[in-house]
């Protein structure tokens, strides 16, 4: 299988597993990270997902281009981006392993949080094979200057992972064998709060990128009305007081948007 699945906890780790052509992205790949994306949406005990590659190559060099040749850019059904896009309700960590390249940068800008072994490197190469990057390269202006988004884009020169820590697209630069095990361990952090104020508040903070500030407010307000409304504010309240951990109820499952 080109998708290995493993579970820690209350975290899935899904890992591209094609390290001869550098967990290079073909239509069964995507087809294979986009179902296991959306069984791990629909469990309730699943509460994060951490996204890597096998071996230290390569977290991904991108779009399989001898399958692009083969049979052109797969269905949107079946890519992983638009699923992460779109709406998924899940936290997800990019364990970046290795170069993220073209579709492979793409898709760990997909993710929520990226973690970057410290010889990874990030780049869209796309203007050198005569198309552009348009499943989330092209949106790097609203996340870093434009000018230096421009440069990436244009030049398709290497990011280091220093340098993307410094703008901002890495959370956390550290050395390639803890690379896992470091975003394992943010993800189990984050896997520890409430499911449904975890979700609450990713939903919103990335909605904050697309609305306006009055449509963000109405919206932050019903979903503090619904927490509140909800078992986990009481219990969160009720462990506090009592210093002991949260006990969280596993949420009802939830599809991910356009699954």
């Amino acid at each position: 299988m080109s998708v290995q699945i493993a579970r820690h906890g209350r975290v899935t780790v899904l890992t591209i597993d094609r390290p001869q052509v550098r967990n290079a992205l073909d239509p069964a790949t995507m087809a294979a990270l986009t179902a296991a994306l959306t069984a791990a949406a629909d469990d309730p005990a699943v509460r994060a997902v951490v996204l890597t590659g096998a071996g230290d190559r390569a977290f991904s060099a991108g779009l399989d281009l001898a399958a692009l040749a083969d049979g052109g850019l797969p269905d949107e059904s079946v890519r992983p981006v638009r699923l992460l896009r779109g709406g998924y309700p899940l936290p997800v960590l990019a364990a970046v392993n290795g170069p993220a390249v073209g579709g492979g940068f793409e898709l760990a800008l997909a993710c929520d949080l990226r973690v970057a072994a410290e010889h990874a490197y990030f780049a869209l190469p796309e203007v050198s094979r005569g198309i552009a990057a348009t499943e989330g390269g092209t949106e790097l202006p609203r996340r870093i200057p434009l000018a230096v988004a421009l440069e990436i884009g244009l030049s398709a020169d290497r990011l280091t992972a220093a340098r993307a820590y410094e703008l901002g697209l890495v959370n956390r630069v550290v050395p390639g064998p803890r690379v896992l095990a470091t975003t394992i361990a943010l993800a189990e952090r984050i896997a520890s709060h409430s499911p449904a104020a975890v979700r609450a508040t990713k939903a919103l903070m990335r909605r904050c990128l697309e609305v306006d500030q009055s449509v963000l407010e109405r919206e932050a307000a019903a979903a503090t009305a619904a927490l509140l409304a909800g078992p986990d504010a009481a219990e969160g309240v009720a462990a506090f007081l009592a210093k002991r951990a949260p006990r969280w109820a596993d949420p009802a499952p939830v599809s991910p948007a356009g699954a």
